[in-house]
């Protein structure tokens, strides 16, 4: 993690105007086409949750903003890309899991998988520390769900997706989700891209 100066990057005016902000955070929902994602998972014997995750990580890798994050009131910007993960832990609790990014599904599934095994057994949140940038997730598979609106706790500024059941139709299986940023990170054109960036990607797997 390393210091930003706003004024060096585009997004100079919009840092100035939203850093301090009493509610910088936008929420976007989109409605998803996961028919190929379900039966690519499938084909490949790899959770839906775990394919939905990696899709996350390869769509924000390619644009620049996913890569800066506003902590406190200065932009850092990092090297790497991680994705957080809500596991539900061997007593019935819940721990949070950061999964390195990596554009090989195969090394992203077996940390996937070695990861949240980890945080279920020990019950303990796993952190990849300050050297990646977070990508948020939540999936409470379920129950389907319309639409997530997050809270702004001040302390995290991480974008963050929630998704609940996708919905299997005869010919077609949509799944919507729900994204939030902070503003100072991104604008709603950034966030657009992402997410058409993010349908792209499910259905180039």
């Amino acid at each position: 993690m390393f210091e930003i100066d706003p004024k060096t990057t585009r997004r100079a005016r919009d840092f100035e105007l939203w850093i301090k902000s009493p509610m910088p955070m936008v929420t976007l929902t989109k409605t998803f086409d996961v028919s190929r994602l379900r039966k690519a998972a499938k084909r490949q014997g790899i959770r839906f949750t775990t394919l939905m995750c990696w899709c996350i990580g390869k769509a924000a890798s390619g644009i620049p903003e996913f890569f800066m994050l506003p902590v406190g009131e200065k932009l850092m910007g990092y090297e790497r890309l991680a994705v957080n993960v809500v596991v539900e832990t061997a007593d019935g609790g819940i721990a949070t899991c950061d999964i390195p990014f990596s554009g090989s599904l195969s090394q992203f599934q077996a940390d996937y998988a070695r990861l949240t095994r980890q945080a279920h057994d020990s019950g303990e949140l796993f952190s990849l520390g300050d050297d990646y940038a977070i990508i948020g997730t939540s999936a409470l598979t379920n129950c389907e769900i319309d639409s997530f609106v997050n809270q702004y706790s001040g302390i995290w500024n991480n974008p963050f997706l929630m998704w609940g059941k996708y919905r299997r139709k005869l010919f077609k299986t949509t799944l919507p989700v729900s994204f939030q940023f902070h503003h100072a990170q991104m604008d709603g054109g950034e966030a657009a891209r992402f997410l058409n960036a993010l349908q792209e990607t499910m259905n180039a797997v």
